[in-house]
C-alpha cells in the first residue's frame, strides 16, 4: 500500500495486568496490521509509546523506514510491567504526536491505535479529548470487558467504527477491517494514484470544489527532470484525472493546486512510480519434438508478469488449446499431440497492469 501518507502510533498496554502470552498476540497483531503498508518520509512512518507508570516512546516515528527493520523493532518490544496510567501515556502521546524530535510531520494525517485490556489507573477522558481536538482520529482495540460507554466515548465517532471489543486470540478477525479504516483516515482529503501501468495512471483527490467554486490546476513532471514539467486545469466538479504517455520505471512528482474563490485550500502533493514496460516475450524455443509432444519455452520473464498463457492448435484448422503457466516459470511441455503435424503455438504475457502482449511460432511433430 503505497501513495499513503501519515503518522501512526501504538498505544500499547505494557503494564503489569497484561500477561505474557497477551503482550506477545498484541505485537503479532501490530505487526499483520501495518505489514502490507509502504513506510518512509512520503509514506506511512509509525511509533510505539508503552503505557505503565510512567510513559515510554518505544522508538519515534522516523527510525525504520522498512517493513524487515520496523518488523524486528516490533518482535524486540519488551513489557514494562508497572501500573496502568494510560492518561499519562496519552498526554505523553500528544506531546510526541506533534514533536519534530520523535520524527513526527505537520500535516499529514495523525492516527492512534490504543490497544488495551480495557482498563486504566488513571483519567483519560480529558487527555483523549485534547488529541481529538488536535485532529488525531482515535481507535481503541480492547482485548477484556472494559466499560463500553468510556472507551465508546473515548474512541473517535461513531464507535461502530473505531471501537472493537475482541478477545486476544482472535484479533486476525479485525485485522483487514481496521487497516482498511485506517487506510481511510489516511487517504482522506489527498490526492493519490491508482491503476498505475508503465505509462499511465489515474489520480483520485476528494471533492474539494464545485463548478461554481473553481478548478484545479495539475503540475506533474519526472522527479528527476522536473523542467519536463506539465500543466493541465481540471473542472472544480472532477475528483479524478488519467494521465498517459508516461514513461516507464519513471517516479512523478504531481502536484493538485486547487483554484478556489470561496476558500483557500492548500496544493496537495504525491509522488507515483510508473511499472517497468510490457513487453512481448522476445523469443520462443520449440525444442525435444516427439510424435506426440514438444517443449515450449520462452524469454524473458518479467517481475511484472502474472502469468503465461500457450493457445496452440494444428495447422490448417481451427481448434486451439490452452495452457496456463505461472509468471515465475518461462517453459512448459505441450503434450496429446498427433504426429507429424504442424502446429502454431502462441505465447501470451499477462501483466499485473492487465495488459497483454503475445509471440507466435510455428512447431512440427515428429512422424
Amino acid at each position: 500500500i503505497s501513495n499513503s501518507e501519515g503518522d501512526l502510533l501504538f498505544l500499547l498496554d505494557s503494564s503489569g495486568s497484561v500477561s505474557y502470552y497477551e503482550f506477545s498476540r498484541v505485537k503479532e497483531f501490530m505487526w499483520d496490521l501495518v505489514q502490507p503498508f509502504t513506510f518512509g518520509p512520503r509514506d506511512v512512518q509509525t511509533s510505539i509509546i508503552h503505557i505503565s507508570t510512567t510513559p515510554t516512546m518505544e522508538f519515534p516515528f522516523d527510525r525504520y523506514m522498512s517493513s524487515g527493520t520496523l518488523q524486528q523493532a516490533i518482535r524486540d518490544t519488551r513489557q514494562l510491567m508497572g501500573d496502568t496510567n494510560t492518561g499519562k501515556a496519552l498526554s505523553y502521546a500528544k506531546e510526541k504526536f506533534f514533536s519534530d524530535e520523535a520524527g513526527a510531520r505537520p500535516d499529514v494525517p495523525k492516527v492512534l491505535v490504543w490497544v488495551t485490556d480495557g482498563f486504566s489507573t488513571d483519567d483519560i477522558s480529558e487527555p483523549m479529548q485534547l488529541l481529538k481536538d488536535m485532529g488525531v482520529t482515535v481507535f481503541i482495540v480492547s482485548t477484556g470487558r472494559g466499560n463500553y460507554l468510556e472507551l465508546s466515548a473515548a474512541a473517535s465517532q461513531p464507535p461502530e467504527k473505531h471501537l472493537h471489543f475482541v478477545d486476544v486470540d482472535d484479533l486476525p478477525i479485525i485485522t483487514k477491517e481496521l487497516r482498511d479504516a485506517i487506510l481511510d483516515v489516511i487517504q482522506a482529503n489527498r490526492l493519490y494514484a491508482v491503476d498505475i501501468t508503465s505509462s499511465s495512471f489515474r489520480l483520485m483527490w476528494p471533492q474539494l470544489l464545485s463548478q461554481e467554486t473553481g478548478y484545479y490546476t495539475l503540475e506533474y513532471a519526472p522527479t528527476d527532470d522536473l523542467a519536463r514539467k506539465r500543466t493541465k486545469q481540471v473542472s472544480g466538479a472532477d475528483t479524478s484525472l488519467m494521465l498517459s504517455n508516461l514513461t516507464p520505471e519513471t517516479t512523478y512528482e504531481v502536484a493538485l493546486i486547487p483554484e478556489s474563490n470561496v476558500h483557500y485550500f492548500p496544493p496537495q502533493t504525491t509522488r507515483v512510480t510508473t511499472l517497468a514496460e510490457e513487453i512481448s516475450p522476445a523469443q520462443i524455443l520449440i525444442s525435444e519434438s516427439g510424435p506426440y509432444s514438444f517443449h515450449v519455452s520462452w524469454a524473458p520473464t518479467l517481475d511484472s508478469v502474472v502469468s503465461y498463457q500457450i493457445l496452440y492448435g494444428p495447422l490448417p484448422g481451427n481448434s486451439a488449446k490452452l495452457l496456463e503457466v505461472d509468471g515465475e516459470h518461462n517453459s512448459t511441455v505441450v503434450e496429446n499431440l498427433a504426429p507429424n503435424t504442424t502446429y502454431l503455438v502462441t505465447v501470451t504475457a499477462i501483466y499485473k497492469s492487465g495488459k497483454e502482449k503475445s509471440l507466435s511460432a510455428k512447431a512440427c511433430t515428429q512422424e
